[in-house]
């Protein structure tokens, strides 16, 4: 997985399962966020490339952000989860603030 901060661009290895947030954890990549369970929406990002490889969105995804944000691909990281790695992934952090 390919991720992109404000400080630069990260190559990556999510196992399946794992959430965006969490890998950004792990990592210890700068990544924004409050809350871990989508009530905050910090940790919003756009996925570029490889959005069939991610989970769908959460109720929490769809109750904080708009149905064209998620249409376009704009996710929340603490809730969208690598389901395959069979493929590139790229996700760019795009808080609203």
């Amino acid at each position: 997985m390919q991720v992109t901060n404000r400080k630069g661009t990260f190559e990556l290895n999510v196992p399946t399962g794992w959430t965006v947030l969490d890998a950004m954890i792990k990592a210890d990549v700068e990544w924004g966020f409050s809350c871990t369970r989508g009530s905050c929406a910090r940790c919003r990002c756009l996925v570029t490339e490889g959005l069939s490889l991610l989970s769908e969105a959460s109720d929490a995804e769809w109750d904080r952000l708009t149905e064209e944000e998620l249409n376009e691909g704009y996710r929340l990281a603490c809730q969208l989860k690598v389901s395959s790695n069979e493929g590139a992934i790229h996700v760019i952090h795009k808080p609203y603030f």
